[in-house]
């Protein structure tokens, strides 16, 4: 089977990413969606292109898909990007967004494709649990939650830090995963790169919100 993963640095991509190797499938490349707005109801906009370099640790072709992140132009642009490929699906992270899941797949009828969702109604809790279990080095990039500061900006999660991070979620009331854009991630090592990313950054913080700017 050969895949593309809509990838956007994060997690949940990552992890479906993983899913697609371990099913002994063929990755043709990794395609971002890069939002040259302010906001998306749909993709994630922090740290999106250092998949650039995620893929040069894998040895995959990248395909950046600028677009402004409102709808339906930010399916459009994809849709055509996704004309030109070799393959016979995508993967993609999508977790607990019908919105998201939804048009994707309305998507990939329109181009006689397949959409494969691995992560799909998983529990969150054990979703990144277990990818801290297996390897994967999540840092987090974007906070926008009540309960989460600038110290947990660039901050990579281990398993301590992930139940301090389940605690808040619990009391704060937000998803532990993310899910609601609370957190966006950045995954700079795992099980499925040849390699780890190393970055530095700078914190930026309004007193309510932040986003970790990679250098």
């Amino acid at each position: 089977m050969r895949v593309a993963v809509l990838s956007s640095g994060g997690k949940d991509s990552a992890a479906a990413w993983w899913w697609a190797i371990c099913k002994g499938w063929s990755i043709e490349c990794l395609v971002t969606v890069t939002i040259t707005d302010d906001d998306s109801p749909m993709f994630q906009i922090p740290s999106t292109h250092l998949v650039e370099q995620q893929a040069k640790l894998a040895g995959l072709p990248w395909v950046e898909v600028e677009t402004s992140g409102v709808p339906p132009v930010d399916i459009q642009n994809l849709e055509a990007a996704m004309k030109g490929l070799s393959i016979d699906g995508f993967v993609s992270g999508a977790l607990a967004s019908d919105y998201q899941k939804s048009r994707l797949e309305r998507m990939a009828e329109r181009l006689g494709l397949r959409s494969w969702t691995p992560l799909w109604h998983q529990s969150g809790h054990e979703h990144v649990k277990g990818m801290i279990d297996h390897g994967f080095e999540i840092m987090l990039t974007g906070v926008s939650a009540e309960g989460l500061n600038e110290e947990w900006l660039g901050r990579i999660l281990t398993h301590s830090s992930f139940e301090k991070l389940a605690d808040l979620a619990a009391s704060h009331r937000f998803h532990v995963e993310g899910e609601g854009g609370e957190y966006e991630t950045l995954v700079v090592g795992g099980p499925h790169l040849n390699g780890r990313l190393s970055v530095t950054g700078t914190v930026h913080w309004d007193g309510v919100r932040g986003y970790y700017e990679i250098h």
